[in-house]
């Protein structure tokens, strides 16, 4: 009784078998990947102390979103989108395994671990696009709030709070053990994606790949919802990129705390991102996606303004902890507004585009704040994050009206299943 209540709560009937078995392969692949994250620079740092090499690291895993992930989203609307996720996750598990080998033996070098990286992080790309865009394909359209919150507490419990300290406990026990982990926990998520029965996708047949690409920008660019949050997350994870990019100086030198401090301050923004995703089918039955999505970007243009003042870790844990909990609805409403209106052939073209303008938000924004924080201090990526998601703040907030647009009216072609 206690066991089925508790599985209700997680993974609530309505939403389908088909969708519990989807959710249950992505949490045991959330739970590898957040081991990854904590074993890949742990072994690229036991290669080489070369800083350049170390930040290298994160460099290539930055980069493949922006070299594939429009290529990515062609092949999600172009192909069964299970199949290509199931694919492009074992194709992960043999770079996993070939990597587990030249660890065990003794031939591993640090490029050999940078390519793999690399591998997995383009991999993953093209999975994640293609197995987002099941989503809205097993579960009904009214409850796509719901299944994205569910989605997302799988991220912040086990790619962000349970894996990374997993994966650094199993590296201590031997630098191969959580390679090998991370291998049999993608396995694992392919057998349950097989059990996956999604609706029905009848994709049209290819008219070349530069076709479709523009295909997916050109809606966008027409649809006024679907632009503006594009726009919207290219601009504010330009002024975020810069601010994070110095977070563990700013830790350190601005707030006086060592590397468990620096840890810290990713588990309470994953405490409050939990908090948030799990409150959210509260918050969206009192409120509208717009009003919720205008208040969220005040909170993190507030973040940066307070992060900037103090100097106090007892002040900025809070605001981390708010700001986390802004993160994960501002991405859980995002995903749903985008799922809603966008129809089901183009589902993963329009994710596309949406990722391309996170992460290159994030790349540009990341190399200002390095070039920020070495001229003027550790706390100037911070102003200008501040006075940047202000401006645009302002400027733009006309513009946000469209992210209340009337759901009711989204496109008959979303609905197909």
């Amino acid at each position: 009784m206690i066991g089925g209540g508790w599985v209700e709560r997680a993974m609530p009937a309505r939403l389908g078998g088909d969708f519990r078995r989807l959710l249950a392969s992505s949490w045991v692949a959330q739970i590898g990947d957040g081991i990854g994250l904590a074993a890949g620079p742990l072994l690229v740092a036991r290669q080489t102390s070369d800083a350049g090499l170390v930040a290298l690291a994160a460099t290539v895993q930055w980069l493949a979103p922006l070299l594939f992930a429009l290529h990515a989203g062609v092949l999600a609307d172009r192909l069964d989108r299970r199949r290509v996720t199931m694919a492009l996750d074992v194709g992960r598990c043999i770079v996993l395994v070939l990597l587990a080998l030249t660890i065990l033996g003794g031939v591993v070098h640090v490029w050999m671990v940078l390519l793999a990286l690399f591998l997995l992080a383009s991999a993953e790309v093209v999975a994640d696009t293609s197995s987002s865009a099941l989503v809205p394909m097993t579960v009904e359209r009214e409850d796509l709030g719901v299944a994205n919150a569910r989605m997302q507490v799988g991220f912040l419990t086990l790619n962000q709070l349970a894996g990374p300290p997993l994966g650094a406990a199993l590296f201590g026990l031997g630098v191969a053990v959580p390679v090998i982990a991370q291998a049999l926990l993608v396995a694992a998520s392919v057998v349950l994606l097989t059990r996956v029965r999604a609706g029905a996708h009848a994709p049209e047949p290819p008219r070349g790949v530069r076709r479709e690409i523009v295909e997916g920008l050109r809606w966008v660019r027409h649809h006024a919802a679907v632009r503006t949050l594009v726009l919207t997350i290219l601009i504010f994870n330009l002024t975020f990129g810069a601010a994070w990019s110095v977070l563990v100086l700013y830790s350190r030198d601005r707030l006086g705390l060592g590397a468990v401090g620096f840890g810290l301050i990713t588990t309470v923004q994953a405490a409050g991102g939990l908090l948030g995703t799990l409150s959210y089918g509260r918050l969206t039955a009192r409120y509208s996606l717009g009003t919720i999505m205008r208040v969220g970007l005040i909170i993190e243009t507030l973040t940066h303004l307070v992060l900037a003042v103090t100097t106090s870790a007892w002040v900025a844990m809070p605001v981390f902890f708010v700001f986390g909990a802004h993160a994960f609805i501002w991405g859980t409403t995002s995903i749903t507004v985008r799922q809603r209106a966008v129809p089901t052939g183009l589902q993963g073209r329009v994710g596309s585009v949406n990722r391309v303008g996170s992460y290159a938000g994030l790349v540009i924004g990341s190399a200002g704040g390095a070039v920020l924080a070495q001229h003027l201090g550790v706390t100037a990526p911070f102003w200008f994050a501040f006075a940047g998601s202000a401006l645009f703040l302002v400027l733009w907030w006309g513009q946000l009206r469209h992210l209340a647009h009337d759901d009711t009216a989204a496109p008959s072609a979303a609905r197909s299943r």
